[in-house]
């Protein structure tokens, strides 16, 4: 395998901690989510290739956390964005583009009445909640406990082991419930009668949906008067353009959008029913609501970056393109794991947009280390994979590729399992992002 150099790298990680706590704005994105030994800090990508500040060249997977599905620097979008750049970005009254893009919005999510634009997921399923909360007149609000983030704001992160700053009080307003479990939503309703403002769940994640259960929810969402709303930040753009909620044909009270729509542009979006989306209108008889009134919310060039992938996802096959060639990754992954006999350590799991893969030590149990042993081989190889999300620039050479690079890293993973972990390992361990202290956890 070739050899890399970091040098520039772990010189600028040394630095980037004094100027930016954690050293980055995404956890996700973080030191102790990658090898400490090789930590590619990146300076440009193109299509679905990316080079480091040491001039290494990567293929790259997760795609900016999923929000990047056409491809870095993809020329439609580029272009239709410095073109409104160049009319202006933001104004004091709105701009006739609000319209538009609100229009290209709502006929690609048929299930919704209203739309409104913010700059990132977090924005909008708070302002969902609020929504819910001002349209009920309750306070408990009820999440899916497997799926893994909701938002930055304290309804969610209270409910997490990084929960300092967060009052109790605001912790015991939020409940959880199961995926794909009915009896759980069922007991949870049952407990809290009358007091849950909405239910909040992505449609799918790295297990299939059971069409009863999505169906049973909404049911017992419309029975005791509590608000259904799914996140789309993921499913949206590459399930469907319209969402998982348009492909599994199920209409939310209220949805919210963001991450690909934008390919990498800051915008997001919140949607659903009239009766609930007036109340943060200026036309209405009943309480206002003070409803996502952003200075950036509207900003003209992401709204002509979504408008522009839009029109790419109608001209082009995007998402069945990403299908294929996610079902090729899959399928030359999974002939390389049996090949190592690597089957009951190593995982490859989600829809085929939208992959991940798990880690399995000598015990078959889940494993940080050896999680990050893969990393470490695949950055070395020249893939960067913190999941296997693939994009529109992914095609059969990078695929192909991608598979032979793995099945290197496998070779290294298999004896590993046979020899220590530490006999291969450089450095310490990832460690997950919920947790309550910085100092490393030996998981071994």
């Amino acid at each position: 395998m070739q050899h890399k150099n970091f040098e520039k790298s772990l010189e600028l990680k040394k630095k980037i901690h004094q100027l930016i706590p954690g050293g980055c704005h995404t956890y996700a994105k973080g030191d102790d989510q990658f090898p400490e030994f090789h930590p590619p800090y990146l300076t440009r990508g193109e299509g679905c290739r990316v080079w480091d500040i040491d001039g290494n060249e990567y293929i790259e997977y997760g795609m900016g956390l999923r929000a990047v599905a056409l491809g870095h620097g993809y020329p439609a979008v580029i272009t239709a964005a410095c073109q409104q750049m160049w009319k202006g970005i933001n104004f004091a009254r709105p701009a006739t583009i609000e319209l538009e893009a609100a229009e290209a919005f709502l006929k690609v999510v048929p299930g919704a009445d209203m739309v409104k634009f913010a700059k990132n997921g977090s924005d909008v399923t708070t302002a969902a909640l609020k929504l819910a909360r001002a349209y009920t007149g309750r306070d408990m609000v009820a999440i899916c406990a497997d799926h893994p983030f909701f938002s930055v704001d304290d309804w969610f992160i209270g409910t997490t082991a990084v929960n300092a700053g967060i009052p109790q009080s605001v912790r015991d307003l939020t409940v959880t419930f199961q995926f794909n479990n009915l009896e759980s939503v069922k007991s949870m309703f049952n407990q809290y009668p009358g007091q849950l403002a909405c239910l909040i769940m992505e449609v799918e994640k790295n297990d299939p949906f059971d069409p009863e259960f999505l169906h049973g929810v909404q049911q017992l969402c419309k029975e005791n008067g509590t608000v259904f709303i799914l996140d789309e930040m993921i499913t949206g753009f590459r399930w469907h353009i319209g969402g998982a909620q348009t492909l599994y044909n199920i209409v939310p009270d209220l949805s919210t959008f963001g991450k690909a729509m934008g390919n990498g542009f800051a915008i997001s979006a919140l949607a659903g029913k009239r009766e609930i989306m007036e109340l943060g209108g200026l036309h209405h008889d009943k309480e206002r609501v003070f409803l996502l009134s952003t200075t950036h919310g509207a900003e003209n060039h992401a709204l002509a970056a979504f408008i522009a992938v839009v029109k790419e996802y109608q001209e082009k096959d995007v998402i069945g393109h990403m299908q294929v060639q996610g079902e090729r990754l899959r399928l030359g992954l999974n002939q390389s794991i049996a090949h190592h006999g690597l089957q009951d350590y190593v995982g490859i799991h989600g829809f085929p947009v939208c992959l991940v893969f798990s880690t399995r030590d000598e015990q078959r149990r889940p494993s940080q280390p050896f999680r990050t042993l893969l990393l470490q081989e695949l950055i070395k190889g020249g893939v960067i994979a913190p999941n296997l999300v693939l994009s529109y620039a992914h095609k059969e050479k990078d695929i192909d590729q991608t598979v032979e690079i793995f099945h290197e890293a496998l070779g290294i993973y298999q004896k590993a399992i046979t020899e220590g972990v530490e006999n291969y390992l450089e450095g310490e361990s990832v460690q997950p992002v919920y947790r309550r202290w910085n100092q490393l956890e030996k998981n071994h």
